[in-house]
Order: structure tokens, then C-alpha cells, then sequence
């Protein structure tokens, strides 16, 4: 990474976990192109290296991460007005599109770390993570009508898919921040701790999920993707898919030896 990317995304990969933690905390993470570039390059290296067996995905400062930075938009606005081109927006198609995919299709699990604000993609980037823990003092917010925009970042796949199609047209038109208590009710995130607290359980399941049959986990999340677009059975056709590969792992023979052993299986990952 350059060296402006650098400081804006930290990596760190430590026994098997890939910890991605977006560094912009006195612009409350928002997303500039050299964050965008090195979040995305971040999240690629770490589905492509075999010793990352999870990822953390967090924020330093009192924000997850508020989406699109408006200075930097702004810029780029009147810049593409003035040349005659009418996209300045392509950062949907060269920046967020690929940071999502790299999360959700990612072959192992991603945890987000929620410890602030998350809005606009910032928010899309946390519902696209397998699993979400967040501070009680976090905050959410569609964002995306705010200032005349459609919903990017996936949103409008994962949100009525989480919460329903009713709930998330309203969020989305009138978006109005909500509370980390109101987005545990509502089924967006998995556990709300207190705000000191959020690091630690974080990182502890990230770090489990680490230490889990990672073949598995892929395995898991592919197919749960698969079927939200095909039928049943087509969605059996791939489950008997995965589960071969899922059977063929050296985790599964671990696994029914421990279980047979009454002992606690150590996974390889493999």
C-alpha cells in the first residue's frame, strides 16, 4: 500500500485473524479514495491468505465509519460538471462494489466491530460482515436520501433481507439515525456490549471464529448466499455440492475423532 493508504487502514494478521480497522478518526472514518483503495486492497489480501482464517473489521476513534467523505465528493462533483461528465459517482463501481463482495464472498467469516456511527456505506460495509458486535452507544443511519442518493454498498440487498421489505423502505426514505438497542430489536446486529467493552468482544470471537473449521465456515456462508437466489432445489444441488467439499476436509475427520474422543477438536483450517 502507498503510504497515505497505509495510515488510513491498519492490517494486522495475528494467529490465523486479519484485523482491518479503518484510521480516520478526526474525519469519523469517512471514506476518502485512499481509504476506499486501501480497505479494498486490505479485505482481498486477506481473503486470498491462507493463514487468515477470520477478519475483524473496526474503526478507530468514535466512529465506525460515516460513508462517502462529502469534502472530497464535493470536489469531485464540480470537477466532473466542469469536464462534462456526468459519473461522479463511479467509486460505486471501482471502490464499494468490490469492498463488498470481498467481505461477502470472502471464504472464511468477517466480523464487524461496530464502535460508533455507522452510516451510508459505512453501514452497507457492517451489514455486508457475517457477523455484528457493537458498542451501546453506537448509532446507525441509511443516510443515502439524506442527500439525494439511491441506496450503494449493498444496502438494498441486505437490508430488506435482514429486516423486511416494509422496514427497510422506511429506513431507507426517511433516514433518521437509530440506536445499537433499536438495531438489536430490529435483527441488524448479533449482541450490543458496553462501549469499553466492544475490543475485547470483538477481537474474542473474532479469534474464535478463527479457531473454527474454516472450510466449513466458507462452505456456510456460500451456501446461505446461493440459496437467496435459487430455488430449493437447486439449493439442495449445492448443499450436497459443499457438503462433499465440507466432508473432504481434514476438519471433519478431526471433528468426529474428538467428538468420538470426548475431547475438544483443534482445528487446522483445512
Amino acid at each position: 500500500m502507498a503510504d497515505e493508504q497505509a495510515n488510513t487502514v491498519l492490517y494486522d494478521v495475528s494467529e490465523g485473524l486479519a484485523t482491518i480497522t479503518l484510521n480516520r478518526p478526526d474525519a469519523m472514518n469517512a471514506l476518502n479514495t485512499a481509504a476506499k483503495v486501501a480497505l479494498r486492497d486490505a479485505l482481498l489480501e486477506a481473503g486470498a491468505d491462507p493463514a487468515v482464517r477470520a477478519v475483524l473489521l473496526t474503526s478507530t476513534g468514535r466512529a465506525f465509519c460515516v460513508g462517502q467523505d462529502l469534502k472530497e465528493h464535493v470536489a469531485t462533483l464540480r470537477a466532473t460538471r466542469e469536464a462534462g461528465d456526468g459519473n461522479a459517482l463511479s467509486t460505486v463501481r471501482e471502490h464499494y462494489n468490490p469492498i463488498v463482495r470481498a467481505i461477502t464472498e470472502m471464504p472464511k467469516p468477517v466480523v464487524a466491530g461496530v464502535n460508533g456511527v455507522a452510516a451510508g456505506a459505512g453501514f452497507g460495509f457492517a451489514l455486508a460482515a457475517d457477523y455484528r458486535i457493537v458498542a451501546d452507544t453506537a448509532t446507525f443511519s441509511t443516510s443515502f436520501a439524506g442527500v439525494a442518493l439511491t441506496a450503494d454498498s449493498g444496502v438494498s440487498w441486505t437490508l430488506p433481507r435482514l429486516i423486511g421489505q416494509t422496514r427497510a423502505f422506511e429506513l431507507l426514505v426517511d433516514p433518521q439515525p437509530f440506536s445499537a438497542q433499536e438495531a438489536h430489536e430490529l435483527g441488524l446486529v448479533n449482541t450490543v456490549v458496553p462501549a469499553a467493552e466492544l475490543a475485547e468482544a470483538a477481537a474474542a470471537k473474532a479469534r474464535a471464529l478463527a479457531a473454527g473449521p474454516t472450510v466449513a465456515y466458507a462452505a456456510l456462508k456460500e451456501s446461505m448466499a446461493y440459496g437467496a437466489g435459487h430455488t430449493l432445489a437447486e439449493t439442495l444441488e449445492k448443499e450436497d455440492e459443499l457438503q462433499t467439499r465440507a466432508g473432504a476436509s481434514q476438519d471433519h475427520v478431526i471433528a468426529v475423532e474428538a467428538f468420538l474422543a470426548k475431547e475438544k477438536p483443534v482445528y487446522l483450517g483445512k
